[in-house]
């Protein structure tokens, strides 16, 4: 069935988010729409757009032509938005011991949004077309922060990864260790913007990353899309 929608997870009273398949001709109001799928996701009318695999974009009035799985997700209301806390999200110290305790960086309920088949040197950007595709599960959360916080330096991910901006600026950054005096790239994202993966694919369902943290500029909302390999 063309447009089939639900609610994602972390959808509330802040928080305007959908998961639609099989999109066509779809109107969206106000929203961030996240191509998630391998195939290119085809916006407008009169002008056709092609949004690739894995990317974003800011549609406001806007039609999606045709998508596989598409992410419709906006922040609705801002007064009281920091309360995630206290909304069912979760504080990251609550799960990783050695967070730092002055750190005011939260994760949403987890979204789990079916399988994806993929080649993951194609995610990566390390190879064009498709060889070794695999299946992977995709999962989705928000994260929040205020503005002015660093959210924590580090290089490990059992999956792959890259992310969205719903709301606010902030940053991608590149370190070459395990301290910000070793920044060597800054990457801004602003709303619609979905960054280059990060990871490099070193072996069967092997995958490295630099040194890399997100760096809220102002407060906001970024979206975490993962990959986790199916066993």
């Amino acid at each position: 069935m063309p447009n089939t929608t639900r609610k994602m997870a972390f959808a509330d009273e802040f928080i305007y988010a959908e998961l639609v398949e099989e999109v066509e001709n779809l109107l969206v109001e106000d929203a961030v729409a996240i191509n998630l799928s391998p195939r290119p996701m085809i916006t407008g009318t009169d002008h056709p757009a092609i949004v690739p695999a894995w990317k974003s974009t800011w549609l406001r009035g806007g039609t999606i032509k045709s998508a596989e799985r598409v992410a419709l997700i906006k922040v609705v209301r801002t007064t009281n938005l920091g309360g995630a806390g206290l909304r069912g999200w979760d504080w990251l110290g609550n799960r990783i011991k050695s967070f730092p305790r002055d750190t005011p960086l939260y994760i949403s309920p987890f979204d789990y949004c079916g399988e994806i088949v993929t080649d993951p040197f194609v995610f990566t950007n390390e190879r064009a077309a498709p060889e070794k595709e695999q299946t992977f599960d995709l999962r989705l959360n928000l994260w929040w922060s205020p503005g002015d916080t660093d959210c924590f330096i580090h290089n490990e991910h059992p999956f792959l990864e890259i992310h969205t901006q719903i709301h606010g600026n902030g940053r991608m950054q590149k370190f070459k260790d395990n301290d910000e005096v070793t920044l060597y790239e800054d990457i801004p994202v602003t709303i619609g913007a979905t960054h280059d993966p990060f990871c490099r694919v070193t072996g069967e369902n092997e995958w490295t990353y630099p040194w890399h943290r997100y760096y809220a500029d102002t407060d906001c909302v970024w979206l975490a899309i993962e990959l986790h390999p199916k066993a």
